[in-house]
């Protein structure tokens, strides 16, 4: 009989610790915010690479019950299950990713992807068979120009890469090759560049990846014309991009207006985190990896800036010094991989992602608003946005500028009441704003407009200045978010009620050289136009 009440008391207390434990590990799994999902796949990447990956597989469980058919899903459990050893089961997840339309790339391709562990498995091996000898990301269009431009891609592992392109139709004579071999130390990156393109010409390109031709309809171009002539064009252009499936349509919306540039302006995939290295190239692997994008991007030029959410964390400051918080230059590093701008700031020995270019006689003149922010917290002094270097570099390279319109370009409004009181934005830095402005007037420089991102909508703003010509803004960050900020009552005009994006027609044939802005929703429904011309600006 004592033994039998021995017996219950024992199970009683098993029962009791199995539920305590049970509830004790309930406890530390997060609940999954369903109305950010970009940030859903982020912070179960978060606890895999913060030694939790049972959580993050009980985490991403509790996500599919909620989305059955989220591929994304699939993908990091898949990458949890490597984490673990659990290989079976982690080639499982990608085939039920790839079944649900998870594209090949994002299993093949990237060496920060996390699926290391199964690669010389029979399932990657034949992935990789299969689709290793085409781009895994891009092709994408860059810095293009009147006579050159620059093809960026990635491969699935070291491969000799070749670019051709002719003009539309073939004409031998006319063909033009640029050849490199991608890396494992720049994640299997090329960056290549065709030169002695003549201005205004259609032109085609394939790619060769250790020698298997890579063709596509969208493979096709306009070169611009000749730096400093005249010319129309149309760009598109704005930030908050986050990681969002149903919005992803949103490429092909701008696709439709038919640009020939894309400007991203921030906040370009929502990093948020200066721990964990790999979720940087996470985020720029599933952007690069959606067909709507990709499809946009392989022939409309594009160019970028990084915001906070890019580079360190929300309203964040990287501070004056160069190597100070240490995650800077690695931050750097990836950006300068994953894009082909003009120019990455000074360089390594000077990071940073500001630069400039001339498309036909316009000048795009734009700035890093994170790497050398100060922080008025621990700052004794001037603050600044720019840090010396940049600033020298901004304001010599407005008084040289030729363009018949200057276009400055910032990640945060230039007007201070974009954002109500916060010193997130120019606000918080008057003085060295006011100062590039004077230094405006003071040069005599005519012909400004000024374009940026950061805020959830779309906006017109008017900066009347006392002593010269108003200044208007072009502001747009709502590409594919779901959170959305008010409209101001203050702007010229401003626009929340779905995503949306700006376009910019340049037309400096004109007997007055005119800009017209456009706002659009993600529908493809023209909401606004404004246009400005050259007369006003001087």
């Amino acid at each position: 009989m004592h033994v039998f009440l021995r017996l219950i008391l024992v199970q009683l207390l098993l029962m009791t610790l199995i539920k305590g434990w049970a509830q004790t590990n309930s406890a530390k799994i997060p609940r999954p915010d369903f109305s950010q999902y970009k940030r859903i796949h982020q912070k179960a990447l978060d606890l895999i690479r913060t030694d939790q990956a049972e959580i993050a597989v009980q985490f991403l469980n509790k996500v599919s019950k909620n989305l059955p058919k989220d591929a994304e899903t699939y993908y990091m459990l898949a990458v949890a299950y490597c984490e673990l050893g659990k290989l079976k089961e982690a080639e499982s997840s990608v085939e039920r990713a790839i079944n649900l339309g998870l594209h090949v790339g994002r299993i093949i391709g990237g060496t920060h992807n996390g699926l290391n562990a199964i690669r010389n498995r029979p399932l990657m091996q034949r992935l990789l068979s299969e689709n290793g000898k085409s781009p895994v990301h891009g092709p994408m269009l860059a810095n293009l120009t009147g006579s050159s431009a620059v093809i960026w891609l990635r491969t699935a592992g070291p491969s000799q890469v070749v670019v051709e392109a002719n003009t539309d139709p073939l004409i031998s004579s006319n063909r033009v090759e640029a050849s490199a071999r991608s890396k494992q130390e720049n994640d299997h990156v090329v960056k290549l560049m065709l030169k002695g393109l003549k201005p205004k010409t259609d032109y085609q390109y394939v790619i060769f990846i250790d020698g298997e031709k890579n063709d596509s309809p969208k493979q096709r171009f306009t070169t611009f014309n000749r730096i400093g002539s005249a010319g129309n064009f149309r760009l598109a252009f704005g930030g908050g991009a986050g990681f969002v499936p149903q919005h992803e349509y949103v490429w092909n919306t701008i696709a439709a207006t038919k640009p020939q540039a894309l400007f991203q302006l921030g906040d370009n995939v929502y990093i948020d985190n200066t721990d964990v290295m790999d979720m940087h190239h996470y985020c720029y692997y599933r952007r690069q990896s959606r067909s709507e994008y990709r499809a946009l991007v392989a022939g409309v030029s594009v160019f970028s800036i990084w915001d906070d959410h890019d580079f360190g964390l929300n309203d964040c400051f990287g501070g004056p010094d160069i190597e100070t918080p240490k995650w800077k230059r690695s931050t750097y590093q990836i950006f300068r991989d994953n894009w082909a701008n003009p120019a990455f700031g000074g360089g390594d020995k000077q990071p940073g992602i500001w630069w400039d270019t001339y498309i036909n006689d316009i000048h795009f003149i734009s700035i890093d608003g994170r790497y050398y922010r100060t922080n008025p917290k621990k700052t004794k002094g001037k603050l600044s946005m720019l840090g010396s270097v940049q600033k020298r570099w901004l304001l010599n390279t407005i008084k040289g500028s030729k363009g018949t319109f200057k276009v400055l370009v910032s990640p945060v409004p230039w007007v201070f009441k974009a954002k109500g009181d916060s010193k997130d934005t120019w606000n918080g830095f008057k003085n060295e704003r006011n100062e590039i402005f004077q230094f405006l007037t003071e040069n005599n420089i005519k012909g400004v407009l000024l374009m940026s991102a950061d805020r959830h909508r779309s906006d017109l703003w008017k900066i009347e200045r006392s002593d010269d010509y108003a200044l208007y803004e072009f502001n747009s960050s709502r590409l594919t978010n779901q959170h959305v900020h008010k409209t101001m009552d203050e702007a010229i005009y401003s626009y929340n009620a779905k995503q949306s994006f700006g376009t910019v027609d340049f037309d400096t044939k004109a007997d007055d050289p005119k800009v017209t802005y456009a706002v659009h929703s993600i529908d493809g429904e023209q909401i606004y136009k404004f246009t400005v011309k050259r007369s006003q600006l001087e």
